[in-house]
Formats: C-alpha cells, structure tokens, sequence
C-alpha cells in the first residue's frame, strides 16, 4: 500500500470513528498531495508525497515551537498532537548517534573536511538520508565535527 493510500485509509478510519484531530490532520495532508497533483496535471510519486508529509510535520513543529514561546500551551498542544499524527507517515527517525556514524562514514569517504566543503557534504547526507532525520540535526553535528576538526 502506498503511503498515499495509507493516509486516505486512514483518514476514512478517523472519520468513521470520530476522531477530530486526526482527521482534521489527515484531510490537511490529503489536500497538499491534491494541491500536488493539481500542480503538475500527475499523481505524486511516492518520493513527492513523503516530501510533502515532511513538509508538513516540519510546519507543524515549528508552529509548536513558536507557540510555546509565546505562551500558547493551547494551540502548542493542538500542533504537537498533529506532528504526532503526521510522523507515523515518516520513515524511522535516525538517532544523533545514527546521524553522527553515517557522517563520519560521508566524510571518510568523500575526504572532505572543511567549513567551505560543509555544504558538499551536507547536501549529499540530506540525499542519502531523506525524510529519515532533519536536516537541523545534521547541520548542528556535522558542525561540531568540522569545529573539532581545526581545533
């Protein structure tokens, strides 16, 4: 089953057993794969719905960040319970161990290990490791190693 499929699935489940957020949730993922194939006249291909889903569960916990900053325990609840919802669509999240190995093995490999060929190097683990860890994550280690690096 497509991860497309999964979420209409799911989201049919939802409303047939009440469920508000998740389905409110799954119809807002829903319309951006429909605002997708109206955009480029084709059905999303399974990668285009994961960066869409992605997207999504990136919103959302930026939006949940924000409003823990300005005091909106309410609304914060409402996007955390959504990012809840939105990454059972996501592969596995890589751990930072997880992300510090697969950096180590990149950089031993394209032998690379200055801040001019940060954005090489980042560019081909965001690649490799799509849609399994925020790119935020690899920057932060990634920048680490390259500071222990010329220490």
């Amino acid at each position: 089953m497509s991860l497309r499929e999964e979420i209409e699935k799911d989201m049919v489940a939802a409303m047939k057993s009440g469920e508000e957020i998740k389905k409110t949730t799954l119809r807002m993922l829903k319309a951006d794969i429909m605002t997708e194939k109206a955009r480029t006249g084709n059905d999303p291909s399974e990668e285009v719905v994961l960066e869409l889903v992605m997207r999504a569960a990136k919103r959302r916990k930026e939006a949940f960040e924000e409003f823990t900053k300005a005091g909106r325990d309410d609304l914060a609840k409402t996007e955390k319970d959504e990012l809840e919802i939105i990454e059972k669509y996501l592969p596995k999240q890589l751990t930072e161990e997880e992300v510090s190995a697969e950096i180590d093995k990149k950089i031993a490999s394209i032998g690379t290990f200055t801040q001019k060929e940060m954005g090489k190097v980042m560019g081909e683990l965001m690649k490799e490791l799509k849609g399994r860890v925020d790119g935020t994550v690899v920057k932060k280690i990634l920048s680490k190693k390259i500071e222990g690096n010329q220490a």
